[in-house]
C-alpha cells in the first residue's frame, strides 16, 4: 500500500507537498461520470481529459492508475462540491471519503479545490466554441475538470493562500 500524504485545501499547503513541476491531474467526480483534465509540468495549461465511467472504487481505481502512469502524475486535484453558501453537505462528504481513498490508492497530494461554478464556466466556454447541445454533454465533465485545474494551477502560481 502506498504511503498517505496530506490531503490539502489551500494551493499553498498544496505547493509545499509538491515536487518542482510535475503533471497534474483534476477528477470531477460525479455520480455516474469521472470528469479528468491534466495540466503540463510547468503548471501553466490544464487540457480536459477523458470523462471515464464511475463505478465501483476498485474500478475507478483501476482507469485512475492507467491515466497517473500514462502522464506521469505527480499529485491530484479534486473537485469539492461546497453549497453556494461555502457550507458543506452529502456531496462534498462523499468527495472528501472518495479523497481518502484516492491517498491511500495512489499516494499522491491531494488539493481539494472548490468546484462552485465549475460546471457553468465550462458550459459557457463551450457555447462559445458553438459546441452543440449533444457534445456539451459528452464533455462538460472533463471540461469542468479543467476549470477545476486552471483554478489551482493559478492558485499556485499566485500564491494564493
Amino acid at each position: 500500500m502506498a504511503s498517505k500524504p496530506a490531503i490539502v485545501e489551500t494551493p499553498g499547503e498544496f505547493r509545499g507537498l509538491l515536487p518542482d513541476g510535475g503533471a497534474l491531474l483534476a477528477i470531477d467526480l460525479g455520480t455516474k461520470t469521472i470528469g479528468i483534465a491534466f495540466c503540463d509540468a510547468g503548471w501553466r495549461f490544464a487540457s480536459p481529459g477523458k470523462t471515464l465511467q464511475r463505478g465501483k472504487f476498485k474500478k475507478d481505481r483501476e482507469l485512475l492508475a492507467g491515466q497517473i502512469a500514462e502522464r506521469n502524475i505527480a499529485a491530484l486535484v479534486l473537485g469539492l462540491p461546497r453549497n453556494m453558501d461555502g457550507t458543506e453537505g452529502a456531496r462534498a462528504q462523499s468527495a472528501r471519503a472518495y479523497a481518502r481513498n484516492l491517498s491511500e490508492a495512489f499516494g499522491l497530494p491531494i488539493l481539494l479545490w472548490d468546484e462552485r461554478w465549475s460546471s457553468a464556466s465550462a458550459d459557457a466556454a463551450m457555447i462559445g466554441q458553438d459546441m452543440s447541445r449533444a457534445r456539451r454533454a459528452e464533455k462538460i465533465d472533463s471540461h469542468a475538470a479543467a476549470v477545476i485545474l486552471q483554478g489551482a494551477i493559478d492558485g499556485l502560481a499566485g500564491g494564493i493562500l
